[in-house]
């Protein structure tokens, strides 16, 4: 088995040049306990000025991230420069299959700055959508496989052809949600498709 990695970043905008101002992921060795990191990249290194206003409210940017949020320098000590959070997560996901919710979206905005910085992504290409994960599991074993609320919309109408997917609608029917602070946070959300992927495997 190799590495298997959950991530989940969040970005200034959701355009082509979006820049990630958190990143967070859990690495799975074989044999070994998750190993979860985290990150908020130097404003500095952002381009805050090509940055869209409604994307940086979802990630809650202006209260989450130490430098914003102070306001001012103070937060300088917990954020790292975008050179060495590419090299860290070049690290940790060479050979690794990606697992997310839309981790093209993810591996995208990386890939593209990894390669600004002089830096080679190498991960699987092959990403594990758990969304798509989730509803081929759900299609599969019908109605009666679903765990959820059974008064709930999607134990009632569930239909692998009705889209979009919500990723809420997909969790709550294998019995898992996710706590609105945790929600829109890198590794909260990494946590969240780990969850997904495990419930559907059957890991642990």
């Amino acid at each position: 088995m190799t590495r298997v990695v959950f991530l989940d970043t969040e970005t200034t905008s959701l355009r082509h040049d979006r820049r990630a101002w958190e990143v967070g992921l859990i690495v799975r060795d074989p044999g070994k306990p998750d190993a979860e990191h985290q990150w908020f990249v130097d404003m500095y290194d952002l381009d805050l000025g090509n940055a869209d206003v409604m994307s940086l409210k979802i990630g809650r940017f202006y209260d989450r991230h130490p430098q914003a949020r102070d306001g001012q320098d103070e937060g300088w000590a917990d954020t790292v420069s975008e050179l060495e959070v590419m090299r860290r997560v070049e690290q940790l996901t060479r050979g690794a299959h990606i697992v997310g919710a839309v981790p093209n979206f993810d591996t995208e905005v990386l890939g593209a700055r990894m390669r600004a910085n002089g830096i080679c992504p190498s991960w699987h290409y092959h990403l594990c959508y758990v969304e798509a994960l989730t509803v081929g599991y759900l299609a599969g074993r019908g109605i009666d496989g679903i765990q959820g609320d059974p008064e709930g919309a999607t134990a009632r109408t569930f239909d692998p052809r009705d889209l979009p997917w919500k990723s809420d609608d997909l969790s709550a029917a294998l019995g898992i949600t996710v706590s609105d602070e945790d929600r829109h946070t890198a590794l909260g959300d990494a946590r969240w498709a780990r969850a997904i992927y495990d419930a559907v495997t059957g890991h642990g």
